[in-house]
Formats: structure tokens, C-alpha cells, sequence
């Protein structure tokens, strides 16, 4: 009797443990995904991987498909996809072209004007999806081409260039360093740790609230292990950038658009209405939701942030080509598709966005310091996609 208790018990721990580890896989899957192609790449490529000067090539390099991410979530969130955000790229790169290059305009007047184009555009897209009631996919497939189309006209079919040095600081400028390191960015190593400290910071208050109201917490074991890999990674790739040049100014802009993302969809009413409106439109629309204005600005979101991406695409090459932005919109429903978002709506944070975007990144680059050709590159990233909508699939039939 007492061999079978044990036996009993021995069971269920392992079940226990089995359910947990898969638990944590599921919340953190991308995350751990991310972590292996990092180890993997830095032992197939004899060490190059993980130098200084290529890490920051990997966010130079994959910026402004981050940036779309971020807009691109909040439509995906509504169960729609936007189409048109590479030709947008190319179209308010040109725009910012014309202002600079030809007519020797403000840059900083340049970037407000573009934005407000960007804006314009998400606005008329967004009333044919949300008002008229045409699906996105039309609407945004028809913008695709009439932006491309437009790309030309503003461009003669010729590329301009090259763009005054302040407005190129913006996707290939560092953070200064003001206390004067010599082989160490030292103001990067500094900013580092205080942003780690604020990090496990952030996480102990949520748990203390989540204690307080009495829900389910991690122990402190998984606590304290969750923390020393926050403050390990954050601190880790601030070592990593400080040993080059320090952080790259476009990392700052990010980390700013992520911060205001993450504060959106986590801690405001427009946010919750947002996964609300996805996760099921008719419910949201009887408890009061204006869905049709919801969807609306969200489109005028994603206008802009194709803009800001078209200026950092361009600021990066340092001019302005009619084939900017070419497939960009592909990338950027992968990377929020792989980072967890859910097909039909309603499902998807910015983190997951992120490392996604950060997924295909790394796979682009390991991949090319490997020597794989660009056409295996595409196969690969296309396997990848699918695989990751299976896997959404998959997680909707085990909930239900």
C-alpha cells in the first residue's frame, strides 16, 4: 500500500514537472528560441557572430522591420494585416528625398512633415477598412501598389542622394559618451545596469501586487532565477555594445517605442479595447466599444510607423530608391506571427513582437556570415512562418 502511495506521488510530481516545463516553454518559447539560435550561430561561425561590431550591425541592420512590428501588432490585434507598409517606406522616403536632397529642407521639419503623410495615409486607409467596411487585405493590397506607383513618380525612377549627416545620425549614430571610456563605453555600462535594476524592479512590484490581491505568484526560486536572467542578459548586451561604440541612437528610439507599446496594450482603456475589438467584434461592439473608431486610428498607427521606418530605412542607406521597403511588410507580419500573435486577432503583446522581429534578425545574419544563399534564406524564413501559425493552431485546440 505505502510502495503504491509513492509510486502515486512520484507520478503526479512528474506529471507536475512535465506540465511546468511546458508551461514555461509556451510563455517564453520565443525568448528560449532566441537564446539557442544565439549559441548555435556563435559556435558555427567560429566566434564571429557574437562580436561587438556584428551585434550592432544586427540592430542597425534590422531597425526599421522592428519598428513596423510594433504598428503592425496593434492591426494584427484587430484580425487584419496591412499590405502597403514597405511601399509606404518607399513613398515617404522619397518624399523625405525630395524635402532634403532637392530642396535643401529642415530635417527636422522634414521628419514631422513625413510623419504627417505617414499619418494621412493610415487614415485613408483606415476609413475604407473601418467605415466602408472593405477588407484590409483589398484595401491595403490596392495602397501596396498605388504607393509603389507613386514611389516612381516622386523619384523619376532615380535614387537621390546623399542626405545631410544629421538626418543619417538617426539609424548609424551612438550615444556620446560624456564620462570619457577609452576601450569601454562607459555611460552605456552604466545605463545598462540602471536599466536592469529598474527591470527586476518592475517585476517585484508586479509580484507584490499580484500576492496582495491574492493571485497565483511564482515562488521565489523562479523569481529570483527570472531576475538574475534579466540583469544578466540587459547587462550582458550593454557589455556587448559598450565594447564597440555604446548604443546605437536608433536602439534608444526603439526601446522608447516599446516602452509606449507596452504601457498601450497593457495599462490603458484603448488598449484593452483593442484585444477586445479582436477577440470577438460583436461582443465588443454590444459592451459599448466603438470598434469602427477603434480600427480607424489604429490604421493611422500603422501609417505613421511605416513613415518612421521609411526615415530610418533611408537614413540608414543614406538615400532614397524606388525599391525601399521592397517585402518589408512580409517580415513584419512574420516577425509579430512568430513572436505568438494570433491570426485571428486578439492575441500578441509587443515583447513577443520584438524578439520575433529579433528571431528572424539573427536568422538573417547567422545565416549570411554562414555563406547560405539569400534564396535558402527566403525558404527557410518562409518554413519558419508556417510553422509558427501551426503552433498558434495548435495552442487554440489545447485551450479549447
Amino acid at each position: 500500500m505505502e510502495n503504491t502511495q509513492k509510486m502515486n506521488e512520484k507520478t503526479k510530481s512528474g506529471i507536475g514537472l512535465k506540465d511546468r516545463a511546458l508551461d514555461i516553454f509556451s510563455r517564453y518559447s520565443m525568448v528560449i528560441i532566441l537564446v539557442f539560435l544565439l549559441i548555435v550561430f556563435q559556435g558555427m561561425t567560429d566566434g564571429i557572430f557574437w562580436r561587438p561590431l556584428n551585434i550592432t550591425n544586427i540592430v542597425l541592420q534590422n531597425s526599421h522591420i522592428l519598428v513596423l512590428a510594433a504598428g503592425m501588432l496593434l492591426v494584427v490585434l484587430l484580425g487584419h494585416v496591412d499590405l502597403s507598409v514597405g511601399s509606404v517606406m518607399a513613398f515617404v522616403g522619397a518624399i523625405a528625398g525630395v524635402m532634403m536632397v532637392n530642396n535643401k529642407m529642415s530635417p527636422w521639419l522634414t521628419v514631422v512633415v513625413c510623419l504627417a503623410v505617414g499619418a494621412l495615409i493610415g487614415a485613408w486607409q483606415g476609413f475604407w477598412v473601418a467605415y466602408v467596411g472593405i477588407p484590409a487585405f483589398i484595401v491595403t493590397l490596392a495602397g501596396l501598389l498605388m504607393f509603389r506607383g507613386l514611389t516612381q513618380v516622386v523619384l523619376g525612377g532615380q535614387s537621390l542622394a546623399p542626405f545631410p549627416t544629421i538626418f543619417t545620425k538617426m539609424s548609424t549614430g551612438y550615444l556620446p559618451d560624456i564620462l570619457g571610456g577609452e576601450h569601454l563605453h562607459v555611460l552605456t555600462m552604466i545605463i545598462g545596469c540602471l536599466i536592469a535594476a529598474f527591470m527586476i524592479l518592475s517585476q517585484w512590484r508586479a509580484r507584490e501586487r499580484r500576492k496582495k490581491n491574492l493571485f497565483e505568484i511564482e515562488s521565489m526560486n523562479a523569481f529570483l532565477v527570472k531576475s538574475v536572467f534579466t540583469a544578466v542578459v540587459i547587462i550582458g548586451m550593454s557589455y556587448v555594445f559598450a565594447a564597440y561604440k555604446g548604443y546605437p541612437i536608433i536602439l534608444i528610439i526603439l526601446a522608447v517605442i516599446v516602452a509606449a507599446y507596452s504601457f498601450l496594450t497593457n495599462k490603458t482603456v484603448a488598449g484593452r479595447q483593442i484585444y477586445a475589438t479582436g477577440g470577438n467584434k460583436k461582443a465588443a461592439e454590444l459592451s459599448g466599444i466603438k470598434t469602427k473608431k477603434i480600427t480607424f486610428w489604429v490604421f493611422v498607427n500603422m501609417g505613421m510607423m511605416a513613415a518612421l521606418a521609411g526615415l530610418i530605412l533611408a537614413s540608414r542607406l543614406n538615400a532614397a530608391t524606388p525599391q525601399a521597403g521592397t517585402s518589408m511588410e512580409l517580415d513584419a507580419m512574420a516577425a509579430v506571427y512568430f513572436g505568438g500573435a494570433s491570426t485571428s486577432g486578439g492575441i500578441g503583446t509587443i515583447m513577443g513582437a520584438i524578439v520575433g522581429g529579433l528571431v528572424m534578425g539573427v536568422l538573417n545574419n547567422g545565416m549570411s556570415i554562414m555563406g547560405v544563399g539569400v534564396d535558402w534564406q527566403q525558404a527557410i524564413k518562409g518554413l519558419i512562418l508556417l510553422l509558427a501559425v501551426v503552433l498558434d493552431i495548435y495552442n487554440k485546440k489545447k485551450r479549447i
